[in-house]
């Protein structure tokens, strides 16, 4: 039934010379790259709290999807059935196992913690409207390149929200014991470390093909994986640095509070096109994506605003 669901889909992709190829190309790369910059942007000049809301319920995302992917090791649907073709480029940029969807599960908690946040105003409900669909978009845009099932995308969209609801409940909790923070942040940095084991040393398929090859090589697999739990563990460094000694509030300045902000979310930018490939040559493809992703969360939950600290002083 999957299958012949991406099949259908395939057939309608030809039959329009691939028309609506590139939109859906685009529309999960803005998932994995730019969306991120909304949330951000909320925690540096609108709402501190809400902004890690959207942010925590990403986080969870990142930390469950690598270990259901490396649990699961399920295979995309072009190895499963080689009718299967991909559309455009997606081939390439679909890395790691196939189930649950990694594009989706990144739109899922930062599109719908952003609809979480611009629904409490009645001004901005259409916004909230906006961001809801686009997580139905990325989800449906991988199905029509053919690289994940609806399985794939169903699941991941159980899994954003379920990080959506934890990230609420969680912050319920800390609302009535601040204290328990630093103790919660120290049990994830703990059962990261313990999950970065696990996918290191867990046995994995070793399917070979007819020439004697690896259908999937069990290391490129985990290399996501590797990146993924690194930004819950820059989160939860950064996290306890800012909470101890920065303490920054969310600019409210008018344009000129807006336009520093949006200086700031340059250099994330940068930094995943142009730093992320130096740090996997340097150290490898595992440990590359993992300092970087420390890296890049450090970078906006807790060096940026140092910048807006001093702005707010001035």
């Amino acid at each position: 039934m999957d299958i012949q669901y991406l099949l259908w889909l395939q057939d309608f992709r030809n039959s329009i010379n691939d028309a609506l190829t590139p939109f859906m190309e685009w529309v999960s790369m803005f998932a994995t790259t730019y969306l991120i910059l909304f949330a951000v942007f909320y925690y540096w000049n609108k709402d501190k709290r809400d902004g890690l809301y959207t942010l925590v319920a990403y986080y969870f995302c990142m930390v469950f999807t690598p270990l259901i992917k490396l649990t699961a090791c399920i295979y995309r649907p072009w190895i499963r059935d080689s009718r299967i073709l991909p559309a455009g480029d997606a081939i390439r940029t679909a890395t790691g196992y196939s189930f649950p969807s990694g594009h989706t599960t990144t739109a899922g908690p930062l599109a719908g913690g952003m609809a979480v946040n611009t629904w409490k105003n009645r001004r901005t409900r259409i916004v909230s409207v906006i961001f809801v669909l686009f997580i139905l978009l990325t989800a449906f845009s991988r199905n029509y390149l053919g690289v994940h099932t609806p399985q794939d995308v169903c699941v991941a969209l159980l899994i954003s929200v379920l990080s959506l609801f934890l990230a609420g409940r969680l912050f319920a909790y800390l609302d009535e014991h601040p204290e328990k923070e630093n103790m919660l942040l120290l049990c994830g940095l703990i059962f990261c470390c313990l999950a970065l084991v696990y996918i290191t040393l867990k046995p994995y398929p070793m399917t070979l093909n007819e020439e004697g090859k690896l259908i999937v090589d069990p290391q490129k697999m985990m290399n996501d994986g590797y990146g993924d739990l690194g930004k819950m563990i820059g989160f939860i460094i950064a996290r306890f640095v800012e909470k101890t000694w920065v303490k920054f509030k969310p600019l409210k300045q008018g344009w000129k509070s807006v336009l520093l902000c949006l200086i700031g979310l340059i250099p994330m930018v940068l930094l995943k096109k142009y730093f992320s490939p130096v740090m996997t040559a340097t150290f490898g493809s595992h440990w590359g994506k993992l300092f970087f992703s420390i890296i890049y969360a450090f970078y906006y939950i807790a060096l940026y605003p140092v910048v807006l600290k001093l702005f707010d002083r001035e």
